[in-house]
């Protein structure tokens, strides 16, 4: 079975679609059989678009971005073998959940070790520059996401 990955923000309309993007987008490149995925842990946004910002930028660098916005729920801490917050409030309200597995929780950033930051910016009340800053953060990420779950 190929790893099941899930990306979690706040709402689901910007990091996490953006990493959910990325992410399929390298692995189909290198030819890697993996699910993805992305979900808030609001729902205010469910069933929307990601925000026009992210879908720019996504596309730009060659992802499809058509997913739809969801909310978390307690059968994505078994559907998944690793859940990704993007920031360090998201990974609380993660581990806060009940049925949440601990051990599949892990942050974002931990995946690019050269990273300056602990958390994934939200991009929402910025403009197109910080939507950009994240996506190569976010690039960045996908590739030590890649290397953790490719077995050689």
């Amino acid at each position: 079975m190929p790893p099941r990955i899930l990306f979690v923000c706040l709402g689901n309309i910007c990091r996490s679609p953006l990493a959910e993007a990325i992410l399929r987008r390298d692995a189909e490149a290198r030819g890697v059989d993996i699910q993805i995925d992305s979900a808030g842990t609001g729902d205010w946004h469910t069933g929307e678009l990601p925000d026009r910002r992210a879908r720019q930028v996504g596309i730009a660098r060659g992802c499809r971005m058509e997913m739809r916005a969801r909310q978390v729920k307690s059968s994505d801490f078994k559907e998944f073998d690793l859940v990704i917050p993007m920031d360090l409030a998201n990974e609380r309200e993660l581990r806060s959940w009940r049925g949440a597995d601990p051990g599949r929780i892990r942050l974002a950033t931990s995946f690019d070790p050269a990273s300056p930051l602990i958390e994934v910016p939200d991009p929402y009340y910025g403009d197109l520059t910080d939507f950009e800053a994240v996506a190569d953060m976010l690039e960045s990420i996908s590739q030590g996401i890649l290397s953790s779950v490719v077995k050689s």
